[in-house]
C-alpha cells in the first residue's frame, strides 16, 4: 500500500467487502449502496490522481484538502454526502490494511447537512431554457450527444430518481404505449416488479430519437440505455451531473442538481390538480409525508392561485 496506484485495487477489494457484509442494521448493503460508496472512493482517488499525490498518505490533512476542493464546485449537502460516504472505507482500511483513521482525529474538518431547508423547484423558464440548450427536441439535431442530453432532461422532467433513470434498460422502454417501467431500487428488485410511469409526448418523442441515434453506437448491443459519448459505456451519476450543470451554464443559468427535477414534477402535479394518491403512485412514494417534503418550496403558490380561480365567492 505505498503507492496511490494501489487505491483503485483496494476500492474493489472494498466493494467486495461491502457485498458480503451486513451494514450496521443486520442487513446486506443495498446495491445502490454499494455503487453510492464506492463512486465516492472513485472521486477520492481521481482528486489523488489530479493532485499527484506519489504516496498513499490520506491522513487528516489531505482528507481535509479534499472536501475543500469538493465544496468548492459543490454546495455543502453534496460535500456531507461525500465525507458521509467514504467513512465506511476508511473503517474498513482501518481495520484491513491498519490504517489510521482520519474520521477519529478531531481536526477532520465536518460537513454537516443543510438543515430545514426546502427542495427548490425549477422555474418553467429553467427547464425550457435546458431544453433548448439540448437542441430543443427538433428532427434535424442528430449528434449523439444533444439527442442523448434532450432525452435524459425530458426524462427527468417525468419525476424519475436521478438512480432509477440510470438503471434504465432499453427494455424498460414501452413507447408504442408511451409508458417506461421503473424497477424500484430497493424492496421489489429481486421481484422484478415496478412502478408505471406515464411519459409527455415529447418526451416519447425525445426518447424514441435517442434510441435512433444510439444504433450508431459502438455498444449500440448493451442493454444499458444510456450510453456515454465517444463510444463509452454506460452513464454514472457524475456523467449526469456533470451533464446537467453543463447545459444549465449553456442555457445561462446557475448549477442544478438531477434530484430538483423530482421536486418540480411533484409541484407540476399538483398544481395541475392531480390528486395526491396519484402523484404518489406514479412517484414511487409510500408515504404522504414526502409528498408534503416535495411539495413544500411553490406551497404558498399553488395555494394562492388555487383561491384566486375560485373568483368572487359571494
Amino acid at each position: 500500500m505505498s503507492t496511490v496506484t494501489a487505491l483503485p485495487t483496494m476500492a474493489d477489494e472494498y466493494v467486495i467487502h461491502l457485498r458480503a457484509t451486513n451494514n450496521k442494521h443486520g442487513r446486506p448493503y443495498q446495491e445502490k449502496t454499494v455503487r453510492t460508496y464506492a463512486e465516492a472512493v472513485r472521486t477520492l482517488g481521481q482528486w489523488m490522481s489530479r493532485q499527484r499525490l506519489n504516496d498513499f498518505r490520506l491522513d487528516t490533512d489531505t482528507l481535509n484538502k479534499f472536501f475543500r476542493d469538493y465544496y468548492a464546485t459543490h454546495d455543502r449537502g453534496g460535500t456531507n454526502s461525500v465525507q458521509r460516504n467514504l467513512r465506511t472505507f476508511f473503517l474498513w482500511l482501518e481495520e484491513e490494511y491498519d490504517h489510521p483513521n482520519p474520521y477519529r482525529d478531531r481536526k477532520l474538518q465536518r460537513y454537516s447537512a443543510p438543515t430545514g431547508a426546502r427542495p427548490k423547484t425549477l422555474t418553467p423558464e429553467f427547464v425550457r431554457n435546458l431544453l433548448k440548450a439540448t437542441g430543443n427536441g427538433h428532427p434535424r439535431v442528430r449528434e449523439f450527444e444533444k439527442v442523448r442530453d434532450h432525452a435524459i432532461i425530458r426524462a427527468l422532467t417525468e419525476g424519475l430518481r436521478a438512480e432509477e433513470l440510470l438503471s434504465l434498460r432499453v427494455s424498460d422502454l414501452h413507447l408504442s404505449q408511451g409508458l417506461l417501467q421503473v424497477v424500484p431500487l430497493k424492496d421489489a428488485r429481486a421481484a422484478g416488479e415496478g412502478r408505471i410511469i406515464p411519459l409527455q409526448p415529447k418526451t416519447v418523442i425525445a426518447l424514441t430519437r435517442y434510441l435512433r441515434a444510439r444504433e450508431g453506437h459502438k455498444l449500440s448491443d448493451s442493454d444499458w440505455l444510456w450510453l456515454g459519448t465517444r463510444n463509452r459505456g454506460h452513464m454514472k451519476y457524475s456523467g449526469l451531473y456533470r451533464m446537467v450543470n453543463r447545459r444549465a451554464q449553456e442555457a445561462g443559468h446557475a448549477s442544478v442538481s438531477p434530484h430538483q427535477f423530482r421536486h418540480t414534477f411533484a409541484n407540476d402535479l399538483l398544481s395541475a390538480g392531480v390528486a395526491e394518491g396519484d402523484v404518489m403512485t406514479v412517484a414511487g412514494w409510500k408515504s404522504r409525508s414526502m409528498v408534503d417534503r416535495y411539495a413544500a418550496d411553490m406551497a404558498t403558490s399553488r395555494a394562492v392561485k388555487a383561491v384566486k380561480r375560485m373568483g368572487d365567492r359571494y
